[in-house]
């Protein structure tokens, strides 16, 4: 059911994997290109600069197209018209995708990724227009809870089709959105939403065995972090709530929209998940988890004062560091004094270039968008300074000397 073939994509993790290994000196100069040689896949891809130059690339001519057929072919159209003609582009942006990866063999090379990403967008807007927005005045709610679910499955699929883990995570974000037609209640919208992550956790717990070794695990692992961090937003009340930073900023008391037993019970509940999380990923050395649980522990400790109520102060932010340092120096140093640096199979040392890859990644993105911080700005010019006052000037010359 993937858009690309098992052997492909089982060829392209093994080069992935001799490259780190070649990287770290595990692999002679030799080894590495025999064993390359037999792994040879057929996948195009590129750089990830170039291929986020491609995404946005081919968005702008996409809704160019799209914009200038209306400008031109279809002016004026009905909102009904409109609509069809959108869901009519979804079918096309989505032909277009197949077409990139079937014929010209584009894996994570940004266009491909933008017209499956046109594709869901179009048909949900297309939807909107022309079954709810046309139709009817004042939508009923499953109307509209249908344009979302209809765009949660949509993204499912394109997750599923293409592997993209960002298409899994639109589809929690259209999860987030749609128990807000089903009920007015607050808390039951965050019960609604942790119950459907919930369900999909238990169903990537199901599948993640047969395949932890493969090339599908690592898609696997994102989406259960995901999963796992979507479950702690939605039972912690302070990260969710629409007036978080006016409380925070401010020093407002805890928010009054829920009621005492539940407000309590999602407290509890934030200090319950993230070992539960590390406990889950330690176990299988799932990188991807522990981040969640660790991302979920910094949390826990940021909003546990807000939880209670106790007012901030502006030091808050240096001690949670020079916590969370020293419990970063203790377990890098409790890991190096085990037999060869390892204990119970992790260790401290760098055993993959991922890491720096993905540090150096973020070290240019950072640069890209502050080049005010590592770039000094231009000094203004002096205005041109003039000598002069002076009552006496020799050899023929004047004052302004």
């Amino acid at each position: 059911m993937r858009a690309y073939g098992e052997s492909s994509e089982e060829a392209l993790h093994a080069r992935n994997l001799l490259k780190d290994w070649a990287g770290q000196g595990f692999l002679s100069n030799a080894q590495y290109q025999t064993m390359e040689q037999e792994t040879v896949c057929e996948l195009r891809r590129t750089n990830i600069f170039l291929r986020i130059v491609l995404f946005f690339f081919t968005l702008n001519i996409v809704g160019a197209a799209v914009g200038l057929f209306f400008k031109v072919i279809l002016t004026h159209p009905a909102t009904q018209t409109t609509g069809i003609f959108l869901m009519i582009f979804a079918v096309v942006a989505y032909a277009a995708a197949e077409f990139a990866v079937s014929q010209a063999r584009l894996y994570r090379y940004g266009i491909e990724e933008a017209l499956a990403v046109c594709s869901v967008g179009f048909l949900c807007v297309g939807m909107e227009f022309a079954f709810v927005t046309a139709l009817f005045q004042q939508p009923p709610n499953n109307m509209e809870s249908l344009v979302l679910v209809v765009g949660a499955i949509a993204s499912l699929w394109i997750w599923h089709r293409f592997g993209l883990p960002y298409a899994f995570l639109a589809a929690m974000f259209f999860i987030v959105w749609l128990p807000a037609h089903w009920t007015s209640s607050h808390s039951a919208r965050h019960v609604i939403v942790a119950a459907f992550y919930a369900a999909g956790l238990a169903m990537i717990a199901a599948l993640r065995p047969r395949d932890r070794f493969t090339y599908v695990g690592e898609t696997y692992s994102i989406a259960e972090a995901l999963l796992w961090l979507g479950i702690y937003l939605a039972i912690n009340l302070e990260l969710s709530s629409i007036d978080l930073l006016r409380r925070w900023w401010i020093g407002l008391e805890p928010t009054t929209e829920f009621s005492r037993p539940f407000y309590w019970t999602t407290w509890v509940l934030t200090w319950c998940l993230p070992p539960a999380v590390l406990a889950r990923g330690l176990p299988r050395k799932d990188r991807f988890v522990i981040g969640a649980g660790a991302i979920a522990v910094v949390l826990t400790l940021v909003t546990n004062k807000p939880y209670l109520g106790w007012p901030r102060h502006t030091w808050d932010p240096m001690i949670l560091g020079a916590l969370l340092f020293g419990v970063a120096l203790l377990i890098r140093r409790w890991l190096a004094a085990g037999p060869r640096g390892v204990r119970h199979g992790f260790t401290a040392q760098r055993l993959s270039l991922k890491d720096k890859s993905w540090m150096n990644l973020g070290t240019a993105a950072l640069g890209l968008v502050t080049p005010q911080s590592v770039t000094p700005s231009p000094q203004p010019e002096s205005p041109e300074f003039r000598f002069g006052g002076g009552d006496s000037g020799g050899g023929g010359a004047s004052s302004d000397f």
